[in-house]
This record gives structure tokens, C-alpha cells and sequence, in this order.
């Protein structure tokens, strides 16, 4: 979509490649989220350019090839080789039971970006929205907006214990939704939350990221506002009841 003759998202493609890293620091930032730092040289021509792009870990598996899992390149430090990924603890699948093992001295098979999506910086505001699995690519997105740049947040987490904090030169105003993680699937709790939202004067992108079903009630609910559909950018990912699934084209 154009905004003038200027692109809204310009999409890159990078080389897919394999990489090997080495679990560096495993951290608790909240009762449900963990960050593992990796490292290593392979991270040398690694290259991410949009907060919400994805990796996969190649993950153990109870058969001949690994289990498959996307994740958001939290932070990159290319000078020191070091890939952050963060973990939000919400099932028992490979990715969770892996995360909770890892030890320093670890290592994994990380593959990506296939490609990045980057959203031109032409809005006059940013609103955020996303449950336990798109925190990671909210805290990038509001640290990495510009000085003066107006960001609304608005996060789903079990209680005030899971909220997270980040260092921007943003004008960022954050608001919070708790409920438990077994209503992660239902739209009410963020609707509710949204509904409650004034969007400012001027033009701006919203960015939705929750389970499949949530994240298209929130998109609908702000087209019905006036939004344009496409100055949103919404995505499932997770899928209620399917595992290792997700929605990533709701936009």
C-alpha cells in the first residue's frame, strides 16, 4: 500500500542460512517470559530489520528431524555476536521445555530471517498490541522508534507481575490487560481494552499481534472505527487448540 508514492511496508529478502550459537546467559525477566542470550561467529552477516521478524529454532525432537519453532529476534549486537531471544512461557511444547533446560555452554540451531517487513516511518503514531507471545516484538518495536515518536502500547498478561518496561526516546504511554493465561483465546479481555483507547490526531499504524482469533476481532474492531485496513498490520501467532501453528497473513 502507498502512502503518497511511498511504500508502507517494504519487504527484503535475506540469504536463509543455518546458523550454530551457544546459549550465553538464561535470565527470568517475569514469571512467564525467560530471555536466553546466544553467541557466536556465525552471527557475523546475521541480519534483522524489522521488530517483528522471526528465526526458527531447530529444536530436539522425538523423531530423525528437529521440531520447528518461530521466535522474534528480541535485540542484536553485531560487534558482539549476540542474538537476545525471549521466551514467553505459555504451553508445553518443544520451544518451552527446551528453554527451561537451557544451560550456559548449550547450543542450537538457529535458521532466518527469511525476510524482514519494515514499516516506512511516515506515521505521526504508533499503536502496539499484543498478548505473552508478541511482547518480544513490542519491547524491540517502542525501543527503536525515534526520538518524538508518539507509541501506545497495549499488552495481555496474567497480572502486573508479567508487565515489562523499556528504555525509549519515544513519547510511549503503556497500558496493561491482566487475565489468566487459559484466556489468552478469548478477544474480550483486549476488545474491551482497545474499545477504551482514543486513537490520536493524525496518521498512524496499528500493529496487532495475539492468538489467530483475537488478533483479527482487533483488527475488525478498529476498521470499524475508520482505520484503514491498510495502515494495520495484524497477525495470529498461535492458534488456539493447533500446535506449532499460526495466521500470519490476517493483513
Amino acid at each position: 500500500m502507498e502512502q503518497g508514492t511511498q511504500p508502507i511496508i517494504t519487504r527484503h529478502r535475506h540469504e536463509l542460512k543455518r546458523r550454530e550459537l551457544t546459549v550465553d546467559t538464561v535470565t527470568r525477566l517475569t514469571p512467564h517470559m525467560l530471555r536466553i542470550v546466544f553467541k557466536g561467529e556465525d552471527l557475523a552477516d546475521f541480519t534483522s530489520l524489522a521488530p517483528d521478524d522471526h528465526v526458527k529454532l531447530l529444536l530436539p525432537g522425538g523423531g530423525d528431524a528437529p521440531e520447528m519453532r518461530e521466535y522474534t529476534p528480541r535485540t542484536f549486537d553485531p560487534a558482539r555476536r549476540e542474538l537476545v531471544v525471549d521466551f514467553a512461557l505459555h504451553d508445553a511444547g518443544p520451544a518451552t521445555a527446551w528453554a527451561l533446560e537451557a544451560q550456559p555452554g548449550d547450543t542450537l540451531m538457529v535458521g532466518g530471517p527469511r525476510g524482514s517487513a519494515v514499516v516506512a516511518p511516515v506515521f505521526d503514531w504508533w499503536m502496539l498490541i499484543a498478548d505473552e507471545t508478541g511482547l518480544p516484538a513490542m519491547g524491540r518495536w517502542v525501543e527503536e522508534l525515534p526520538e518524538g515518536a508518539q507509541a501506545i502500547t497495549l499488552g495481555a498478561v496474567p497480572g502486573p507481575e508479567d508487565q515489562q518496561s523499556w528504555i525509549t526516546p519515544a513519547r510511549h504511554q503503556a497500558h496493561w490487560v491482566h487475565r489468566p493465561v487459559a484466556q489468552a483465546a478469548e478477544a474480550a479481555p483486549l476488545l474491551d481494552a482497545a474499545q477504551a483507547l482514543s486513537l490520536p490526531e493524525g496518521r498512524g499504524f496499528i500493529w496487532i499481534v495475539a492468538e489467530a482469533k483475537v488478533a483479527r476481532a482487533l483488527r475488525d474492531h478498529f476498521e470499524s472505527r475508520g482505520h484503514p485496513r491498510h495502515q494495520m498490520k495484524a497477525a495470529g501467532y498461535w492458534i488456539m487448540g493447533q500446535a506449532d501453528a499460526s495466521d500470519k497473513a490476517l493483513d
